[in-house]
């Protein structure tokens, strides 16, 4: 047991006296709690104190080969900044729609609306303009930032909309100040908002998630605490959208460690590739369909990845079939899984060195912010490590709240500031977490025998024929509800449906067998990989058929 602490259990961090794991990581140090701070300030902060001078490389343009310096960066922000607090007359506490695909400009931007209180919401540019409505009507925007192919989807605002891909903008970035910066600067607290984030509404309508100065700071303070045993990449490249959590903390993460970021615009697998080898890529950050999309194309071998030392995989679960199937195919590189909702600003549980090949499946340890518990969903009752049930976390990256929303808010967000993720989890005895899946996507198979989607799917991944695979409840009259697999078949294969039913009912009990099979084109996915079942719901079950469902 911990001498300070002798309740804590020093393998997992578990406090048997109070029930809730704490972290196993060094203690990090974050700003005081009362010091005016923008995120902004704070990651500019510390990337000055890296040994990487100003002029490195902040950003290139994949595409392009276009290079932006930190130096540049810091002075195309203070530029854009000083453009919106004056010309176009923003305030602190407005709001900004931002509908992009992923440029070397966003994150300039991001960095100046924040730099001056401004609250960034960012957006899918695939939206559609009723979803959109929806999301404006939730943040409340005053101004908006588009593409000229994006921007027609967006209502009226205030300030109106500017093109991001315009000479307007590019201008913005280019003026200089005609007085004293600090004229134009204004206090931002910590507390003050950040950025409005759209939840994935895999299962539900969409929420828009308040995030604080504080809670993005929190994050990116755990990250810059671990730079030294993570060994931080000097160059990485996201294939995860910049308007999603996990490329929207990544932004200001890469800043705080001085990294080189390579930005792609329109994700493809091959050119992805070709960047890792023409700009010496060390690390990845994605999501799993990429790693599975690795793992079974071809055409990893018409490039040179010697370079690559670390994929990191977030977003949803990877299958331990996927891990070891990558881990042959790229036996120098590790591969890591996080863990991270909208609601804790990112990243809560993850890898630091080389604990990744230690567990494969896990998630990771528990990052130094955090606390966590495990609650039986039934009696709400804490649970000890390797019992399955509720994740709840607890600590200074957990969101505000939903925006309009104080159903859903208080809700989620219950006694002493805990936050309740609705993932179904346990933390094993040396304090490494695992996920199992949803709680409200467990499938009930005749009432009381729960059936976890996430291990169909990865073992239907598994096999040599099937490309993607998505499972959903489907209702049947005496079971209540089967496993319905979603099947997008290898090119040229021609498996049938009882064959792919054999295969999974020969590794599962019973009561998991997989009882219903539809081909598909492809698995609708939401940008950070996770699937979306609600969409599956509805070409199995028509509208009207089922309430089950």
């Amino acid at each position: 047991m911990d001498q300070k602490n002798p309740t804590i259990d020093p393998k997992n961090g578990f406090n048997s006296k109070t029930k809730t794991f704490h972290s196993l990581r060094p203690p990090i140090n974050l700003p005081p709690q009362h010091l005016p701070l923008t995120v902004t300030a704070y990651a500019l902060s510390l990337q000055a104190t890296s040994p990487w001078p100003r002029d490195s490389v902040a950003l290139i343009d994949s595409a392009t080969g276009q290079k932006i310096t930190y130096s540049d960066l810091i002075r195309r922000m203070n530029s854009l900044a000083f453009y919106l607090r004056t010309v176009i007359k923003l305030s602190k506490g407005d709001t900004a729609f931002v509908l992009s695909t992923n440029s070397v400009e966003v994150p300039i931007l991001y960095f100046a609306l924040l730099s001056i209180g401004v609250v960034v919401t960012p957006a899918n540019p695939l939206s559609t303009e009723s979803e959109i409505s929806r999301q404006v009507e939730l943040s409340n925007p005053v101004i908006a930032f588009a593409l000229n192919s994006t921007a027609h989807k967006l209502p009226k605002l205030r300030f109106g909309t500017i093109l991001i891909d315009s000479p307007e903008f590019n201008s913005a970035m280019q003026t200089k100040p005609w007085f004293n910066q600090e004229t134009y600067r204004v206090e931002v607290y910590q507390s003050d908002l950040a950025a409005i984030m759209y939840s994935s509404g895999t299962t539900g309508r969409v929420k828009a998630v308040m995030l604080t100065h504080r809670n993005l700071t929190s994050v990116i303070t755990g990250y810059y605490s671990v730079k030294e045993e993570t060994r931080t990449a000097s160059v990485v490249l996201y294939t995860v959208p910049l308007f999603h959590t996990y490329g929207f903390i990544y932004v200001f993460k890469s800043v705080a460690l001085s990294e080189t970021v390579v930005v792609m615009g329109r994700f493809d697998v091959k050119k992805m590739l070709k960047a890792v080898e023409d700009f010496r890529v060390q690390r990845l950050a994605t999501a799993p369909p990429l790693v599975v999309a690795l793992v079974k194309g071809v055409v990893t071998k018409d490039f040179d990845l010697s370079s690559l030392e670390w994929v990191v995989s977030g977003g949803a679960p990877l299958g331990k079939d996927a891990i070891a199937a990558f881990t042959e195919k790229f036996p120098n590189v590790l591969l890591a899984q996080g863990y991270g909702l909208t609601e804790t600003a990112g990243g809560a549980f993850g890898f630091v060195g080389r604990e990744a090949c230690r567990r494969w499946g896990s998630v990771g340890k528990l990052a130094a912010y955090c606390e966590a518990k495990i609650v039986d969903p039934d009696t709400g009752e804490a649970l000890p490590p390797c019992k399955q049930g509720e994740l709840w976390l607890k600590g200074p990256s957990i969101m505000k709240g939903y925006a309009a929303d104080p159903e859903s808010t208080a809700a989620t967000l219950v006694a002493d500031g805990w936050l309740r993720t609705g993932d179904l989890c346990y933390v094993d005895g040396e304090g490494f977490m695992f996920v199992v899946d949803r709680l409200k996507e467990l499938i009930k198979y005749k009432g009381y025998q729960q059936v976890a989607p996430v291990e169909l799917e990865q073992l239907l991944q598994s096999h040599p024929q099937i490309s993607d695979a998505a499972v959903i409840p489907y209702p049947d009259e005496e079971a209540g509800q089967i496993p319905m697999a979603f099947v997008v078949r290898q090119p040229q294969s021609s498996l049938s449906e009882a064959e792919i039913m054999d295969f999974v009912a020969k590794k599962v009990a019973p009561y998991k067998k997989i009882r219903r099979v539809a081909f598909i084109n492809s698995i609708p996915k939401n940008p950070a990989g996770k699937i979306l079942r609600k969409e599956l719901r509805k070409i199995a079950t028509p509208a009207g058929t089922s309430s089950k469902l």
